[in-house]
């Protein structure tokens, strides 16, 4: 019988997809070139970058040391109402949002499909900038970190929401009465989101 050897790939891991590249090229690109909006998002900011060094695998759920999510604000189209979910998981109430996908090419578009899966709202405009970054630890592969870039969503006139698979709840809220139990890391988002709406008008 012949001998058996292992065979081993001499060009190790495959390549990331051409989506994959460009999320992460659009990622660094971004990051690079952003106003953080405290002091804390210019922290989180710089990690993140400093994460993105590991390459496009930084964008996926598998990259144990951490990965790359993006969220949404959204606000209605005066400015009055904020909306969020009550997370099915773990109970809280936070903005919309979560994992990029294979078909995301910029985090804004992920932030954008992330909120228009999870409201059920069709025609949604999403600011291209970011609103703040925040990283927080997730039961993600045994335990892993979420650097989430955050964006302002608008909500178009007379909207209404449609509760997804992922949430208890959705709500709209006076921006200065959020409900409880509330996300960490949630109320900072809604002064860079109404700065947002105001620069739009």
């Amino acid at each position: 019988m012949p001998d058996v050897f292992a065979i081993t790939d001499p060009a190790g891991p495959p390549s990331p997809s051409a989506g994959e590249a460009a999320l992460h090229a659009d990622a660094v690109a971004l990051l690079s070139g952003w106003t953080a909006t405290s002091p804390a998002a210019a922290e989180a900011r710089d990690r993140t970058l400093e994460l993105l060094t590991a390459g496009p695998v930084a964008m996926g759920r598998s990259h144990r040391p951490g990965h790359v999510t993006a969220s949404a604000l959204v606000l209605d189209a005066t400015g009055d109402r904020v909306l969020l979910c009550l997370h099915g998981k773990f109970r809280r109430w936070v903005q919309l949002g979560g994992h990029c996908e294979p078909a995301d090419r910029t985090l804004a578009g992920a932030a954008l499909r992330e909120a228009t899966e999870e409201s059920g709202i069709a025609g949604l405009v999403v600011d291209p900038v970011p609103i703040d970054v925040d990283i927080h630890p997730v039961a993600c592969q045994g335990g892993s970190l979420h650097h989430d870039v955050r964006f302002a969503v608008f909500a178009p006139p007379g909207a209404v929401e449609r509760v997804s698979d992922e949430s208890e709840a959705l709500g709209w809220f006076p921006p200065d009465r959020l409900p409880e139990p509330l996300a960490g890391g949630t109320v900072q988002l809604v002064a860079p989101a109404l700065a947002a709406l105001r620069r739009r008008a």
